[in-house]
């Protein structure tokens, strides 16, 4: 009986606990928090603390005040005009900073794979490198870069590009939000693409020049579709936060940059209302769970 259980059920059951941690740390970590961000969006705001009703005590005072809720939160978000417009500039944004990623990141991918091999981890490491500073430390640095007093205003009047009484004014609009996004996320975007651009088989590209292939048509024949797991991997993991962004249009694009990070924080914390900035998140992740659910797939076929 005892080698029985040695040989076989005790194996089944460690295979099931190792299945069994990432379900729990996803249920722990990401279902339970959203399912309490839900039932406060279907709550009513309320002058209390917390600022809505009704609060739940337990699993019978659930039952009990189950006809409280409601979905005019929902409703709300589709009748006033800010909310929708705030979705599709988040995602415009997020979209347009994607693509500069990809632009910045790729040429930058491609020379570190093609670097010497005993250079590759120290540029892997000056990639990184930024991550040991604080995000929030690196934002506020570009404040003093872009502003029009700024250290882009100081240089070009040392070269003579600009007059002493003029500036450049890129503080506190979508430029210098995409600055900063592009600046903030370009790790994100690099390392995915070197990882892919680093395990191509560089005896494809001597084949295809043997072959007669230009450099520039064998990039897009061969070098581009190979990394394609990599430039997608590294536009997901840009895109998806990008659309929640809060700090990076907050302090580098001013009251007229209109993103739906900004939005949630401005009800949560300006308004209070708990129950309507809830049911932003809720409709936020919900754009998102497509990106998502694409970027897993992915990730399973990688």
């Amino acid at each position: 009986m005892a080698e029985r259980w040695t040989q076989d059920v005790k194996p089944f059951l460690a295979k099931w606990a190792l299945v069994a941690v990432p379900y729990l740390w996803s249920l722990l970590f990401f279902l339970a928090p959203f399912l309490i961000i839900f039932k406060i969006s279907l709550s009513q705001t309320a002058i209390a603390m917390p600022p809505y009703v009704p609060v739940i005590g337990g699993l019978g005072d659930f039952l009990a005040k189950l006809s409280d809720f409601t979905f005019d939160n929902y409703v709300f978000l589709t009748e006033d005009p800010l909310y929708y417009s705030a979705y599709l500039s988040s995602l415009r944004i997020a979209l347009v900073s994607t693509i500069l990623l990809l632009i910045v990141g790729y040429p930058i991918a491609y020379g570190m794979a093609r670097a010497p091999k005993s250079l590759r981890n120290a540029l892997v490491m000056a990639v990184i490198l930024p991550f040991w500073t604080s995000f929030l430390i690196r934002v506020y640095a570009w404040i003093g870069i872009l502003k029009p007093e700024g250290l882009i205003t100081i240089a070009l009047q040392s070269l003579g590009i600009l007059g002493p009484d003029e500036q450049i004014h890129v503080y506190n609009t979508e430029i210098a939000v995409f600055i900063g996004i592009v600046y903030s996320y370009l790790p994100f975007m690099v390392l995915p693409l070197y990882a892919a651009l680093e395990k191509l088989d560089a005896t494809l590209l001597e084949a295809a020049a043997d072959l007669g292939c230009p450099p520039t048509k064998s990039f897009w024949v061969i070098t581009f579709p190979l990394s394609l797991p990599g430039v997608i991997a590294g536009c997901f993991l840009c895109f998806i936060p990008i659309v929640g962004e809060f700090v990076i249009p907050d302090l580098l694009g001013g009251s007229e940059t209109l993103m739906i990070g900004k939005t949630l924080w401005a009800e949560f914390f300006n308004n209070r209302d708990w129950p309507v900035s809830s049911a932003v998140a809720v409709v936020l992740l919900i754009i998102l769970v497509v990106p998502i659910v694409i970027f897993q797939n992915q990730q399973k076929k990688a």
